[in-house]
């Protein structure tokens, strides 16, 4: 039995009665009397588990106050650790620097109690590996920023560039909430200058300031509509459903992925794949049915269709 998985045995030995005699303990861990000193050496200086010998009951108990608490310290089994390490480090990749040093304590001690069950957290982090693709650079301070106003329901001053038009511009948004999609972070905010809800890509933002205003709130129903009833990181109703159809090798991965919660999709007689999926702005819409070159074809709309086929000729004139 690994160190750690041991220890974690104490803490139902130790709440099944008020105390439990030395060689009980033995007996129900199979260990010796050397190991069970130095294993509440480690419950109360490692753990800081109240254990305390009792002489009068003759045997080991919590001290006074903690026997129906829950024990102290990190009680998890060694899968749990493995987990929480990994989140740790996936945490880590997703927003470097939000909270490298808040968890700079946890990583220590998870480090420690990994070391316990043979599984160094160094060699964790070389057999977990996170492949980025497309990520753009985010400043540090701005995310902070901007994750600190969102949770505080704080107003915040943006200076935002818009990489469609080269402009910059200074806005005050209400922050709703922080979006991670395609491995970038987007802003959902209400516009005080547009009077409506805006998604800012925290990587275009020269500069932001938590204002002492409170935060405009929108109605959570509509913020969910708003921002999940079309298709990507565009917001708003959907203007129209595009039906695609995939070809029969490229309909193999297609049926199993997730391009919208109220996607339908079908197979063909011929092993092709039909996908229906509502969409506000195709921008985004577009770029994802051209990377799939002749195995995604456009059913409907025509206007979708026809964008599509200007996109192509445009990129077969870019290569004369």
């Amino acid at each position: 039995m690994h160190d750690i998985n041991r220890l974690y045995r104490y803490k139902s030995l130790l709440l099944s009665r008020h105390a439990v005699p030395t060689e009980e303990l033995m007996v129900a861990l199979d260990i010796s009397i050397a190991t069970l000193k130095r294993d509440l050496v480690k419950l109360r200086e490692r753990l800081n588990i109240p254990v305390v010998y009792d002489r009068l009951q003759g045997g080991y108990r919590l001290e006074a106050g903690h026997e129906r608490r829950e024990l102290p310290g990190l009680w998890l089994t060694s899968g749990e650790l493995v987990a929480l390490a990994t989140l740790q480090q996936l945490l880590a990749e997703l927003a470097p620097g939000l909270l490298s040093d808040k968890l700079l304590p946890l990583r220590e001690r998870l480090a420690r109690l990994l070391h316990d069950i043979d599984l160094d957290s160094a060699v964790l982090a070389q057999r977990v590996r996170i492949v980025h693709a497309g990520r753009r650079q985010l400043p540090p301070a701005a995310f902070e920023t901007v994750a600190g106003a969102t949770l505080a329901r704080r107003r915040l001053l943006l200076h935002h560039f818009n990489r469609a038009t080269g402009e910059t511009r200074e806005r005050v948004v209400s922050p709703q909430q922080l979006v991670h999609y395609r491995d970038n972070w987007y802003l959902d905010a209400w516009c005080h200058l547009r009077a409506g809800l805006r998604s800012f890509a925290v990587d275009a933002l020269t500069h932001c300031s938590q204002l002492e205003d409170a935060a405009f709130e929108m109605d959570p129903q509509e913020l969910r509509t708003a921002t999940q009833a079309s298709y990507g990181i565009f917001s708003g109703p959907p203007a129209a459903h595009a039906l695609l159809r995939f070809s029969p090798e490229r309909a193999r991965w297609v049926a199993q992925e997730s391009w919208h919660p109220e996607q339908q999709g079908s197979w063909q007689a011929d092993g092709s794949y039909l996908l229906r999926l509502p969409y506000s702005d195709d921008r985004e819409l577009l770029g994802d049915i051209l990377r799939h070159g002749p195995d995604c074809v456009v059913l409907e709309p025509d206007e979708l269709r026809a964008r599509v086929e200007s996109a192509l000729r445009q990129t077969l004139a870019a290569y004369r």
